[in-house]
């Protein structure tokens, strides 16, 4: 940490900042320039709260160093991590596509889904068994026996299965229903205690980034799962709010390039979410494998006119398995598989 003096701060203002420091037990190191007085504090600083030395007498700004996140960033893990789910492996050479439907519906339903995400050569499946809804009107999910739709129809065809987790007292559920990979979905991002929560159990989790979320935020609540001993974190960008009426949400591809620069951690992308329309989703989906993620979570349903949730932006069986054509050549200029 660095605190920058004003040019006319005192002696005593200066010393008043060292003494400080030093009573946060960090060293300091006092650099007196031509215009200048730099204190640098020595030590780990992440717990000091930066406001407190911006408030005192003579102090310009103060300047963190350290990251306030440490066991997601790649400073501390120089290495892409990659996480196994069910020996399918996110992260690193391949490129996973999670597919299927928003929302869990019927058996026959989900049967003919998975059956359509493996025809399509993809190596893991999502389904929505709660919902969270922005109306209370809408359909929420068909709960603990949507799981058990999921995960019947995933099993039969071999595939590991991602869904959300919206409330703690679920987590005990998905646990006994062998959920592969818990999402946490963009209206709980920043919900803290379910951030623990899932930290202490060993399941990959996916984290949705938040509406108006800035990366920082968004790093800093993987911290707090990766702090309760849960290291098996993807990063999901599924576009944030802005100005825009043309589409949903303005997916943010420059996310991609920032987080493989400050996490080890697998980065995929929803495009699905982002446009909010199914004929925006192919485009995006390319966007993305192109800007180096990870993987991609595309809603698939096996007649979108007739889905409960979400109709608009899911592709058919069909568009699903010539998207995955298309995603297969450019991950191989990339030097990476699909």
């Amino acid at each position: 940490m660095i605190i920058v003096m004003r040019s006319e701060a005192t002696e005593e203002q200066v010393m008043a900042v060292d003494e400080r420091l030093r009573a946060l037990e960090l060293a300091s190191n006092i650099s007196r320039g031509r215009e200048r007085t730099v204190i640098g504090a020595i030590g780990d600083d992440r717990k000091v709260q930066t406001e407190t030395l911006e408030a005192m007498a003579g102090v310009e700004r103060v300047i963190r160093i350290l990251k306030p996140y440490k066991i997601v960033a790649r400073e501390w893990h120089r290495d892409d991590s990659v996480i196994q789910i069910g020996g399918v492996p996110l992260g690193g050479r391949t490129v996973q596509v999670i597919a299927g439907p928003c929302s869990v519906e019927t058996p026959e339903q989900m049967d003919v889904s998975a059956a359509a995400v493996r025809a399509a050569g993809c190596r893991l499946m999502r389904g929505g068994a709660f919902k969270p809804r922005t109306s209370p009107y809408t359909f929420q999910g068909l709960g603990e026996k949507g799981l058990e739709y999921l995960v019947n129809a995933a099993r039969q065809h071999g595939l590991p299965v991602v869904t959300e987790l919206m409330d703690v007292r679920q987590l005990d559920t998905f646990m006994r229903y062998g959920v592969d990979v818990i999402q946490i979905g963009t209206r709980n991002m920043q919900n803290f205690d379910l951030l623990k929560e899932v930290g202490r159990v060993d399941r990959p989790v996916i984290l949705k980034r938040g509406m108006a979320a800035t990366i920082s935020e968004w790093l800093m609540s993987a911290e707090y799962i990766a702090a309760g001993g849960n290291h098996k974190i993807i990063f999901c960008e599924r576009g944030v709010r802005s100005f825009e009426t043309a589409y949903r949400n303005m997916l943010d591809v420059t996310a991609v390039a920032v987080l493989k620069r400050e996490t080890h951690l697998p980065v995929i992308i929803d495009p699905s979410h982002a446009g909010g329309k199914a004929w925006m989703v192919p485009s995006l989906a390319r966007a993305a494998v192109a800007a180096g993620a990870d993987g991609l979570l595309v809603e698939m349903h096996p007649c979108p006119n007739e889905a409960w949730c979400d109709a608009d932006q899911a592709l058919t069986p069909q568009e699903l398995n010539t998207l995955m054509g298309e995603l297969r050549g450019i991950a191989a200029v990339l030097g990476r598989d699909l």
